[in-house]
């Protein structure tokens, strides 16, 4: 009999690192997967997209090489083709690399769809297995908005979802987003620095609406100012081939494309889970700190629980899970998630915006740092952007962090390991950082929370 400790259903970012560590800690592990190892993450999502923005900043780079003193001889073009064979190979390198990780710590790998018959026996074709756990990390799919014509012409290949916009064939020349969430935005990013004309419709008041205000503000003006057309509070109500229709303040408006990004928000995918009746909150499995069900023995990670669509997160919900299978008495906790955007600058955030520490009525102070006033921003012509911390009153202690810079994904982190362990602005102005790097930002905006930056 096909009998494990844990059988996982689903390998992206949350699935295949759920079923290593419950190797790693002595389970016996099942993971089924129907499409690529890595999941949608992996090779439709977060590693595609980066590696299309590298190849477009070096274009964008190439293209202003005087202004670093490098003479070029002739035009600068791009090879849209040739950018997406760079992107499959990091794909397929990466993918490659979780199959021998899988293979190494031991884990049984089945490829196929995945019917679920109760908390313990999953049907695969004609083979049962068996599993005294279950973790589902089915992940999500595009959700549908009822816009007249959107599914006709997704069917007919003029609408698309990041997915398909990652296989197109040529850069379009007008692309219509519906959505300026992240991947609307990142997409924007990549095609508006490719020369095309690009428009975001979004529905809300403005791009990234979950950011902090500051942030959205800046990011706006520096799409703007590249050329991306940004219209809020708009609705779509109709696509046509050729074209996008939405009304703002009561008008009707038309505007032509030869593509459209759809990427609106995602819906969990719950087919093959019918039998288990799992209870649901807003169309998400509902789940505790410990990622647990409303059906004993199973539990739910990344995309399909709708707390936090990010691979970061789901991956920590795999750890979090295999050592509470093993026996281990730890939960979740979601109180400091990182978010990052990664368009051109890049976006970065954690904890609360200053609009949730207004409405939680906190004494909190802001202090800022502008890039401009940094040395190594200046050596590398990256200007824009600025650094905010949000810190409560009595300590100093840090409750959020906006960054918008080069690298503010990675220089975000820093601001996660100071809130873990309650940091203080005293704490990060006082550690001392290498020069010139862009990391003194942090540093700079810590001292304007405790006093005053050295340079402003």
């Amino acid at each position: 009999m096909n009998t494990y400790d844990m059988i996982v259903i689903g390998s992206g970012p949350g699935g295949y690192v759920a079923a290593i560590k419950g190797a790693q800690l002595g389970l016996s592990v099942l993971l089924i997967e129907k499409e690529e190892l890595g999941g949608i993450c992996l090779n439709h999502g977060c590693i595609p997209t980066k590696t299309l923005l590298k190849n477009v900043k070096v274009y964008d780079t190439m293209k202003h090489a005087s202004t670093y003193g490098v003479t070029i001889s002739g035009e600068v073009g791009f090879d849209w083709t040739a950018m997406l064979k760079r992107k499959d190979s990091v794909v397929k390198r990466l993918t490659t690399g979780v199959a021998g990780l899988l293979k190494k710590n031991k884990v049984t790998v089945v490829k196929g769809e995945a019917v679920v018959k109760s908390a313990t026996e999953v049907v695969i074709g004609d083979e049962t297995y068996h599993g005294k756990n279950l973790v589902v990390a089915s992940g999500a799919s595009p959700v549908f908005p009822p816009i007249k014509g959107l599914k006709e012409f997704y069917e007919k290949g003029f609408v698309k979802t990041s997915r398909e916009l990652l296989q197109i064939e040529q850069a379009p020349k007008n692309l219509v987003v519906i959505g300026g969430g992240v991947i609307g935005c990142e997409f924007s990013s990549i095609f508006g620095t490719l020369g095309t004309n690009v428009t975001v419709i979004e529905r809300l008041d403005g791009i990234l609406p979950m950011m902090d205000q500051d942030i959205r503000n800046a990011y706006a003006k520096i799409m703007k100012r590249n050329g991306i057309n940004v219209i809020a509070n708009a609705e779509v109500t109709e696509v046509k081939e050729g074209s996008v229709t939405y009304v703002l303040d009561g008008k009707t408006e038309t505007i032509i494309a030869d593509t459209v990004l759809l990427s609106v928000g995602m819906r969990a995918n719950l087919k093959g889970f019918e039998a288990l009746d799992l209870q649901l909150d807003r169309g998400a499995v509902k789940t505790d700190e410990h990622l647990k069900t409303s059906v004993e023995g199973v539990y739910a990670i990344g995309d399909v629980n709708g707390k936090y669509m990010l691979a970061h997160v789901a991956s920590a919900e795999g750890i979090v899970v295999a050592e509470k299978i093993a026996g281990h008495d730890v939960k979740m906790d979601y109180s400091m998630i990182p978010n990052a955007v990664y368009g051109a600058p890049e976006i970065a955030s954690i904890g609360l915006t200053e609009a949730q520490a207004k409405e939680q009525g906190l004494d909190y102070s802001v202090s800022t740092f502008a890039l401009a006033g940094n040395g190594r921003a200046m050596a590398e012509n990256e200007k824009d952007g600025f650094a905010k911390l949000i810190v409560e009153n009595t300590y100093k202690e840090i409750i959020g962090a906006h960054i918008m810079s080069s690298n503010a994904s990675d220089l975000i982190s820093e601001i996660g390991v100071a809130m873990k362990l309650e940091g203080t602005a005293y704490e990060v102005s006082s550690t001392i950082h290498a020069h010139p790097t862009i990391s003194e930002i942090i540093m700079e905006a810590a001292h304007g929370a405790v006093d005053k930056p050295i340079h402003m």
